[in-house]
């Protein structure tokens, strides 16, 4: 009699537990992370399956990790959560995703350190002249000219965005000896780092300060087209332009009027609006700009990165914890 009791409640504790095991379909993740994210967290029922079969997974889903489409979320009727695998969301919000229960987290600050690396890379290559001179090599030419070359101690940075990466930038701006002004929607305090932050609709009093303009701001109704041809008037002659968030930040006509101009000493974008920038763009005629192809992101510490993040945003799913990198759906950052 005691035994079949004990058998019963061992069936019951058992099938409890199995009804609070959260399932999340995964299909953004590797292969090589499936094997070490179900050793780490073994509470999750973590499924990934072929693309072709998603859809058919989705009723049985609590969580996703990956982009939903319009179609899918309509299909996923348990969910509240998605895990995606990108900083920016602007082309993962939509207006059901975003009016839906569903808590959206992202990769903001994970991919801070190599896109604030790559925008003093480009800072760092105007104002030394590394781009005169690095493609002077393979002609074997010895061009030993200084004009042009400037030193960053006591200039002032720009900064427009001073989230993940904005402030990664600050840092190193800093570590320069440069003065950091910051663009933000967020009431941050003035520190160290940055000595003063304003609010967007402030931003022409601060633009014809800077001696270079970082542009690190996700892409928002609000932001789209915020540095427009008026601005790039705004900006002191001899200043350079920096953007490693989204193209449709800048206006691309209003870039190329400044380079004519000779306003600016020089530009730097990893986005460009149309992307990839085509032949014949007027842009790719100007030998004081640098040009990557949406490449600011890579990172040989990148990945372990974003490991631990989803890592453990599956741990705090599991157990009912506030989850890591939280999107406001609203602000769309």
């Amino acid at each position: 009699m005691h035994a079949a009791i004990a058998l019963l409640l061992a069936t019951f504790f058992a099938l409890a537990a199995s009804a609070q095991t959260k399932t999340v379909l995964a299909p953004a993740i590797s292969d090589e992370w499936l094997p070490r994210l179900r050793a780490d967290v073994p509470q999750v029922n973590l499924v990934k399956v072929p693309a072709s079969e998603v859809d058919s997974h989705l009723a049985d889903a609590d969580g996703f990790i990956g982009k939903l489409t319009p179609a899918q979320l309509a299909l996923a009727h348990k969910l509240t959560w998605e895990q995606v695998m990108s900083a920016g969301v602007d082309d993962v919000l939509f207006p059901a995703l975003v009016s839906s229960n569903v808590t959206v987290t992202n990769m903001k600050v994970v991919y801070g350190p190599e896109i604030a690396d790559h925008a003093f890379a480009f800072l760092l290559a105007m104002t030394r002249r590394l781009n005169v001179t690095i493609p002077a090599q393979k002609d074997e030419k010895w061009i030993r000219n200084r004009e042009g070359e400037i030193e960053l101690n006591g200039k002032t940075a720009v900064i427009v965005g001073v989230g993940g990466i904005g402030r990664q930038i600050a840092q190193r701006a800093f570590g320069f000896g440069m003065k950091v002004i910051g663009v933000d929607v967020k009431d941050y305090p003035p520190d160290v780092l940055v000595q003063r932050y304003v609010h967007p609709d402030q931003l022409d009093e601060v633009l014809p300060q800077a001696d270079v303009l970082f542009v690190s701001v996700p892409l928002t109704a609000r932001s789209q087209g915020m540095i427009g041809e008026h601005e790039f008037d705004l900006m002191k002659k001899g200043s350079y332009f920096i953007c490693v968030s989204r193209g449709k930040t800048y206006s691309m006509n209003g870039l190329v009027k400044a380079l004519d101009e000779h306003r600016l000493a020089g530009a730097g974008v990893d986005v460009t609006n149309p992307e990839p920038l085509p032949p014949g763009h007027p842009l790719w005629k100007f030998p004081n700009v640098i040009i990557t192809p949406h490449v600011a992101n890579g990172s040989d510490r990148l990945d372990e990165r974003m490991y631990s993040i989803v890592r453990e945003n599956l741990r705090r799913f599991s157990n009912g914890e506030p989850l890591l990198n939280v999107v406001d759906k609203q602000q769309g950052f």
